[in-house]
């Protein structure tokens, strides 16, 4: 288990005066651990004392502007791997499940696939399962983190450190589908009221078109099933 992904899961919530106040905390467990790669580990620190130091109305405004108001950097890795497909909602259920397998329990308010969470559960879990499971929705991390270097964002060293942690490569193919999708100009307002148009999306086990029998989306099912397998192996 480690404490890395806790401080990650951290940096990627919306700011408040604890997560400020955690700021010195959150360093000593970067530095202590040294799960993150030492080339991101400099701008990853810079980055913690800048959200300790700053002020909290002008953090806040950020990251509700990365974050709220742009689709296309949203934390929710299966809106960019399903969009609002009732796929979605399938794979949501089961990674509840999942989470509440393993012991985590959320609220009904909270969506399993925010990737705050997703890490939250991660620093529950052994070291090698949890890398390997990172190394799942590894390419959505790095559209995110290609999207917020494109804007100059230090949030980009986040996406950096999980990137250098995970276990699992990317390939061109799947990173270049991600980005192929519109990068929203959270400035441009009526674009964004046509991008968050509600689109009916149904939760609850064979809901999905598609679905084979049992339940579960496909690439759901594979990386709950890896969750469950020695680290560095795969299911039959």
């Amino acid at each position: 288990m480690s404490r890395t992904f806790k401080v990650l899961s951290l940096l990627l919530t919306y700011p408040d005066e604890d997560i400020q106040a955690a700021a010195e905390d959150m360093k000593e467990i970067l530095a202590k651990e040294k799960l993150v790669p030492a080339d991101c580990l400099p701008g990853l620190i810079a980055f913690v004392e800048g959200i300790g130091a700053g002020d909290l109305y002008d953090l806040q405004e950020r990251y509700t502007l990365l974050f709220d108001r742009t689709r296309s950097l949203s934390l929710h890795i299966f809106e960019h791997i399903h969009g609002e497909s009732r796929d979605r909602g399938q794979a949501m259920v089961d990674l509840a499940e999942h989470y509440a397998e393993h012991g985590m329990d959320i609220s009904a308010r909270e969506l399993p696939d925010f990737l705050p969470l997703f890490l939250e559960f991660l620093s529950t879990r052994p070291l090698p399962e949890a890398r390997e499971l990172l190394g799942q929705p590894l390419h959505v991390i790095a559209a995110l983190g290609q999207r917020l270097r494109k804007r100059e964002s230090a949030y980009a060293w986040v996406m950096l450190a999980l990137e250098g942690i995970a276990r699992g490569k990317v390939t061109k193919a799947e990173l270049e589908g991600l980005l192929a999708e519109r990068d929203d100009d959270p400035e441009d307002l009526e674009a964004l009221d046509r991008a968050w148009e509600d689109h009916p999306v149904t939760f609850g086990p064979g809901s999905a078109a598609g679905i084979a029998p049992g339940g579960g989306c496909p690439a759901v099912r594979d990386t709950l099933a890896r969750m469950d397998s020695p680290a560095g192996t795969k299911p039959s």
